[in-house]
């Protein structure tokens, strides 16, 4: 039996497959297993390591690192977001002079680091007497890396629509701009979703690199306070900590991502429904 994609496995290949995933999950134990027995070897576990994060003026510290990261990956999302609409539509204009233009830009940040774009988002308008906010140096580098990765998806998905979709419309005498926005998008969001949603948690964590510019994210108030040396520099619980509220952010989000997908896929893909033959004969009849 085969499937349309790819050959069913046989005895032998689910065999060998079962010995894999068993091999691969005794071996992400095992490291996991030797990365808390190295932290226990090194006393990062220890009551006073810990013991700072139970005090509330710490706690706040990390909340309001952390509503400096939520708040520069909203800006940056909705920025963005926008950015990858504009250009992924000047990229599918039949006209060159937009065409091209949008096709230079969109290489052009996809091809910078984003660490780069943050460096001159910060550091050169402070070289010629114009200095920037912070938060903002860090949204706009955000925004031109993931805003050039987002139109290439945005063009991607609008790609993949099956052209008689488009052709259809066309021929009862629609305009372009209706095509796009009636017929090609509703259909191309449902598979952009998930890479749209990869993309924005990408953003998310990319907030981290503020800390080279010194923005007070959650990363920088992290390490500072990891490096109180009257808690013996508690750099790894702090860090964990860390880990845990930037996962924990990422999960809700990509579980929101499913929730949206399962909702969009109950939802009717046609307005209306394929009559029997003798329904269609009888609709006709009565039609003259």
């Amino acid at each position: 039996m085969t499937s349309v994609l790819y050959d069913l496995p046989g005895p032998k290949a689910r065999r060998r497959n079962a010995i894999l995933g068993v091999v691969s999950t005794v071996g992400i134990v095992a490291l996991v297993a030797f990365v808390i027995f190295r932290f226990n070897e090194t006393g990062q576990f220890e009551a006073r390591k810990w013991e700072q994060l139970q005090y509330a003026s710490v706690q706040r510290e990390l909340l309001a690192g952390l509503w400096a990261t939520l708040k520069a990956a909203g800006l940056a999302t909705v920025l963005a977001l926008l950015f990858g609409a504009v250009f992924a539509s000047a990229r599918l204009s039949d006209r060159w002079l937009l065409r091209s233009p949008a096709t230079f830009v969109v290489e052009l940040f996809r091809a910078i680091p984003l660490l780069i774009l943050i460096f001159f988002g910060y550091y050169v308008p402070l070289q010629y007497g114009w200095p920037i906010d912070k938060l903002w140096a860090l949204v706009i580098g955000l925004t031109l890396y993931n805003g050039s990765v987002l139109a290439e998806i945005f063009r991607a998905g609008i790609n993949a629509v099956p052209h008689g979709q488009s052709e259809g419309a066309y021929a009862i005498g629609m305009r372009k701009n209706q095509v796009l926005r009636l017929i090609l998008l509703p259909q191309a969001f449902r598979s952009m979703l998930p890479a749209i949603v990869s993309q924005l948690v990408v953003l998310l964590k990319d907030t981290a690199l503020g800390f080279i510019i010194t923005y007070p994210e959650l990363l920088f108030v992290g390490k500072q306070v990891g490096g109180r040396l009257s808690f013996g520099l508690p750099y790894v619980p702090t860090y964990l900590v860390v880990a845990a509220i930037y996962i924990s952010i990422c999960g809700l989000l990509s579980f929101f991502a499913w929730w949206l997908q399962r909702r969009l896929s109950r939802m009717p893909r046609t307005a209306g429904k394929v009559l029997p033959a003798q329904d269609a004969g009888a609709e006709s009849a009565r039609a003259v």
